[in-house]
């Protein structure tokens, strides 16, 4: 999942060099976090919110896949 966030993050944004993704295993579900230059933060987010909800519909399918609940977190 990592990967894959890392992925589609790098092709949104201007300086892909700054994005950082983490990812933490918890008991309910594994959670990605995700880091962009502050520049780059609307290009990750999108109006209204609309690429950072289809960049987590994206992981979640992916999820579905092998039965893990994913939770992609978009830090400043």
């Amino acid at each position: 999942m990592k990967e894959l966030v890392e992925v589609i993050a790098k092709s949104l944004v201007d300086h892909p060099d700054e994005v950082v993704v983490t990812e933490k295993e918890t008991e309910k579900a594994i959670v990605v976090e995700l880091k962009v230059a502050s520049e780059d933060m609307g290009k990750v987010i999108g109006k209204q919110g609309r690429i950072a909800k289809s960049i987590r519909t994206v992981v979640k399918a992916a999820a579905t896949k092998d039965d893990k609940k994913v939770v992609v977190e978009i830090l400043q």
